[in-house]
């Protein structure tokens, strides 16, 4: 891979911050955006902007055809049996609180359970976690071992507990851990327990093909995956989508409305209500267009060398203590300095030029496993380089210089 070419396309990545250039290791929260998605943001509001599915002018009706080839775009890349099977949503929370509260109303009662993993993001945990309030069911959750690997050991006796539903994430975001989604779904598909699958943080470093995973709903957002904020992608199987009543009500998502009864549209548009985000719809198929010529098997196999050459490089230092050592991950570093908070250490890579994340990362329970408040979390992208990571690394040392 060519990295000054491929960095050439990401304008933010050529700028100093705090008088340093800048380091970008947060991709795990948000990756940047290449000079095409911008572009393809900036030409819809200077020769199209118009509502899709709206109107009959012709502004109107190149905003329509446009939203769903991108529709298209998405059901190839993730192997979606049906084009309708695709719902636009704000993002990955939205797309779990949709399932949650659609399915709950529908299929969740009094004594049922619902299973989620200890590693789960809030955003995962929560929707789950208040409708079983509401319905008097059980959460119920997969442990995870020091490693950072999910606990089976026990997992066919918590299958057992009158489980409605399994809901997962295919990556961890504080630790990197690939979990064994396959194995998930097909032990919960011998007991007719639909899956959920938390895709936010594998969308942009594993294939996702939604048939060979068999999962009934996989949600991710495109800010993950070189695409803007504000939107995202709920999969879901005809028969599942189907089944789920509305979840929100209002224009697009109706069929026929009347002061005593409405009626309601076909998929995908019963769950896709008001005004659509047309130019981040069109923004994910630029993306997608543009990570599928670099390769997605390229970029995985070359973020695991940072993922490599990082772990070595953190690891040469005293007093690092790693949260997360996984056979099987993504290019995440969640680590802390011994007796040092791991905010301080943020500040001073940021006065660097460093961009981490500090803090829980939206994962307070499994923080509470792990005994700790936070970590430092450093995780690369496809544009990051070894000479970034040297950056990274002196930037550690300086911080422990200063703080221990």
């Amino acid at each position: 891979m060519d990295t000054t070419l491929i960095r050439n396309d990401f304008p933010i990545l050529h700028q100093n911050v705090n008088g340093k250039p800048l380091v970008y290791l947060d991709n795990t929260a948000t990756t940047q955006k290449p000079q095409v998605v911008i572009d393809r943001i900036s030409d819809y509001y200077e020769t199209i902007n118009s509502n899709a599915h709206r109107g009959t002018h012709t502004l109107g009706r190149i905003a329509t055809e446009k939203l769903e080839s991108a529709r298209t775009t998405v059901q190839k890349f993730i192997n979606a049996k049906e084009q309708h099977e695709i719902i636009f949503t704000k993002g990955t929370t939205e797309g779990i609180n949709l399932v949650a509260q659609t399915f709950a109303q529908q299929f969740l009662n009094e004594g049922d359970s619902v299973l989620i993993s200890a590693m789960e993001h809030h955003a995962n945990i929560v929707p789950w976690q208040q409708m079983c309030k509401q319905k008097k069911a059980n959460l119920l959750v997969i442990p995870v071992l020091e490693t950072g690997d999910l606990d089976l050991s026990n997992i066919d006796e918590l299958f057992s507990k009158n489980v409605k539903m399994l809901a997962v994430t295919h990556i961890s975001n504080v630790l990197g851990t690939i979990n064994p989604i396959e194995l998930l779904i097909e032990k919960a598909h011998a007991k007719n327990i639909p899956v959920l699958i938390d895709a936010a943080q594998s969308v942009a470093h594993e294939t996702i093909d939604v048939q060979k995973m068999d999962c009934d709903f996989l949600v991710f957002s495109a800010h993950k995956m070189y695409a803007p904020m504000g939107i995202g992608v709920l999969y879901g199987k005809s028969e599942w989508l189907n089944k789920l009543p509305p979840y929100q009500f209002g224009g697009e998502m109706i069929s026929e409305v009347r002061f005593e009864e409405s009626t309601f549209n076909e998929l995908p548009y019963k769950f896709e209500t008001g005004t659509p985000n047309v130019d981040g719809i069109l923004a994910i198929e630029t993306a997608i267009q543009y990570m599928q010529k670099i390769g997605l098997k390229q970029i995985a196999d070359y973020e695991h060398k940072l993922l490599t050459y990082a772990t070595e490089k953190l690891n040469e230092i005293d007093d690092i203590i790693f949260h997360g050592t996984a056979k099987n991950k993504i290019a995440v570093l969640s680590f802390n300095l011994k007796d040092v908070h791991h905010s301080d250490v943020g500040v001073i890579l940021d006065q660097l030029g460093i961009a981490v994340r500090t803090g829980d990362h939206c994962a307070q329970p499994l923080m509470r496993i792990l005994g700790i408040s936070g970590t430092v979390r450093a995780s690369f992208a496809f544009y990051n380089t070894k000479e970034e990571i040297d950056v990274f690394i002196e930037g550690v040392k300086t911080a422990k210089k200063m703080l221990q």
